[in-house]
């Protein structure tokens, strides 16, 4: 089963996976297309508030993040890791579940990165946001590191992350039936 939809004006079919017995999402990735990342970032863009950094969480929200930092001119973009990385001093960490997550994960910011977040209007950036508790996980990190969150961008925005008036997004995705017909 598929879901076809149009985004940042690309048509792309999107598989239907169950997520339990009774709830389905389409599985929107956009490794491996970079004629979609490259249109998305350009459509976010247009969107976007005036930021001073983009911060993501690893690793589906890494394409767009790069995309949009490499046609704005940035000269860095700040990762969420979910591990600890041998040259990462100073961590902050959060712990997240999200609906494509299995168990709890926890997300890593580095100090440096921590540092250059301090005083700074930041963007987060996620290629799909759900059930939000990845956002909110962001969130966390960027607070705790001193930043102020100047906006919320996803390339989808899926079931009740719809109705979020602070989440720019650029389109809808809808959750699904079993059968493959969406849920109302």
């Amino acid at each position: 089963m598929y879901y076809t939809m149009q985004v940042a004006g690309l048509q792309r079919n999107l598989p239907i996976c169950p997520v339990n017995e009774s709830l389905y999402i389409a599985g929107f990735v956009i490794f491996g297309d970079p004629e979609l990342t490259v249109a998305c970032a350009r459509e976010l863009l247009a969107k976007a508030p005036e930021y001073d950094y983009i911060i993501t969480a690893e690793a589906k929200g890494i394409p767009l993040a790069h995309e949009m930092a490499r046609q704005a001119g940035d000269s860095k973009y700040i990762l969420a890791r979910k591990a600890p990385k041998l040259y990462m001093k100073d961590m902050f960490s959060v712990t997240v579940r999200s609906i494509t997550t299995a168990r709890e994960q926890t997300l890593y910011l580095d100090g440096a990165d921590a540092a250059a977040i301090k005083g700074k209007r930041i963007l987060i950036v996620d290629d799909v946001i759900s059930t939000g508790e990845s956002l909110k996980a962001l969130e966390a990190l960027v607070e705790k590191a001193g930043g102020t969150i100047c906006g919320r961008m996803a390339i989808l925005a899926e079931g009740d992350a719809q109705d979020r008036e602070d989440l720019i997004y650029l389109e809808k995705l809808p959750l699904f039936h079993p059968d493959g017909t969406v849920m109302a």
